[in-house]
């Protein structure tokens, strides 16, 4: 087992649930982000093409750093190895990001 700890990262984007794999993962100067680096994808057989996996890393290819919404974060477990990164479609129907404004503005009277 290698010293570099792994990190699986769920989150919310435009409607998708994005399960990703990185190295390194901290909260970001920018307030209300997480800073994810070192995406990991697994090394798979060329004889079998994965269309979540390959969009995925067409999608964060030239991606040195990512900054993920606070809000967005469904879970971030510390794993022993990577898996399969997946774009899945939420269960349900009833889930929904929750926006809210980080600071209320003072209304005068």
């Amino acid at each position: 087992m290698s010293n570099t700890p792994i990190y699986k990262v769920i989150f919310y984007n435009q409607g998708q649930i994005f399960e990703i794999y990185a190295r390194q993962i901290y909260q970001s100067d920018l307030y209300g982000f997480i800073e994810i680096e070192e995406l990991v994808f697994g090394e798979r057989s060329r004889m079998l093409v994965d269309p979540a996996e390959e969009k995925l890393k067409s999608e964060f290819e030239d991606v040195n750093r990512s900054y993920i919404p606070m809000h967005s974060i469904v879970r971030i477990d510390e794993v022993a190895k990577e898996g399969v990164v997946k774009i899945t479609e939420p269960k349900g129907g009833n889930i929904a990001s929750f926006p809210t404004p980080a600071f209320t503005p003072k209304t005068t009277e």
